[in-house]
């Protein structure tokens, strides 16, 4: 088990998968409280043509992909918020014209290829370089940074925009630092789970924490743990059996929702049922406590009857 760490490749490809099973859960748990679990799809579109403009420019194609998406992620927010009815078709625009434009530039770069181009789509452990890894590093503590160090702010907007512009927050502000963070996750998870595929990690280990915790700090850190388990297992069986690390890992992480389900739902049941019998014991009239009609209250005090609530 251990020999894979005496490959220098496995051990950047390791701790790229550790970074990302962080980064992504930790800006997921806002995408999925604002109901925009798809988003990351939507940016992984458009990150494809900053990945070509890479191979086209002779850059890395990370800081590319980070610029590139970043830039469509602001413009989706903007879209947003301007939209209203062709805001729909807007976006749809906007992600096929990423994936298109990545497509065609990667075919005019004289130093990339469609092979290239696929090793971004579903991740590969053995073309994570130092310098990927240097920059997955520096986009990752931007990533926590955020995503910790202005949890709370982030989780008001998520939850209630009005409220939170009510309270005095900046909201379109942080709805647009949500977007660019969103983008810059995109970018680091694209070398180990892929372009079309980051999307599932940003989603699936929360919404099997959410099946088993309540609250939201304790959902954020049981999703980052699955985060970092898949992450790693995934990439380790990719080596063994010779598969795209992105799908390795995707489906470890539906297989630990569908186990945390299986569990979590008598216990859920049963909860349901003790509360249910609770409830139903608080609502009866106190013991000695004398029948009276509907809207009437007890005798000589005009006031309705006491119950327990």
């Amino acid at each position: 088990m251990l020999e894979i760490l005496d490959y220098a490749f496995m051990q950047r490809a390791l701790i790229a998968a550790v970074l990302v099973g962080i980064t992504a859960p930790a800006v997921g748990i806002y995408l999925v409280q604002r109901r925009q679990a798809i988003m990351g799809d939507g940016i992984g579109h458009v990150a494809l043509t900053g990945v070509a403009l890479g191979f086209l420019t002779g850059t890395n194609p990370v800081w590319t992909a980070v610029a590139v998406s970043a830039l469509g992620a602001i413009l989706m927010e903007l879209i947003r918020w301007y939209g209203k009815t062709r805001g729909d078709l807007a976006l749809a625009m906007l992600f096929y014209g990423g994936m298109a434009g990545g497509v065609l530039l990667i075919n005019l770069s004289p130093t990339g290829s469609n092979a290239n181009l696929t090793t971004y789509l579903f991740g590969s452990i053995t073309t994570v370089s130092r310098e990927d890894v240097t920059a997955i590093s520096c986009l990752a503590a931007f990533v926590v940074l955020i995503t910790l160090g202005l949890r709370r702010q982030l989780f008001a907007v998520c939850q209630d925009e009005e409220f939170a512009r009510v309270t005095g927050l900046p909201v379109r502000t942080l709805n647009l630092l949500l977007a660019i963070t969103a983008a810059v996750t995109v970018t680091v998870a694209m070398r180990v789970v892929g372009l079309l595929l980051v999307s599932a990690l940003m989603v699936v280990p929360v919404a099997a924490a959410q099946q088993a915790t309540r609250g939201f700090a304790m959902t954020l850190a049981l999703a980052v743990a699955i985060g970092v388990v898949v992450t790693l297992s995934g990439t380790v069986f990719s080596f063994y059996e010779d598969v795209p690390p992105g799908a390795s890992i995707v489906v470890l992480a539906i297989g630990v929702f569908a186990v945390i389900t299986a569990l979590a739902a008598p216990l859920a049941r049963r909860r349901a049922r003790r509360a249910a019998v609770a409830e139903e014991r608080c609502t009866l009239p106190l013991p000695g406590a004398r029948a009276a009609a509907p809207g009437t209250g007890s005798p000589g005090t005009g006031e309705p009857d006491d119950v327990l609530v």
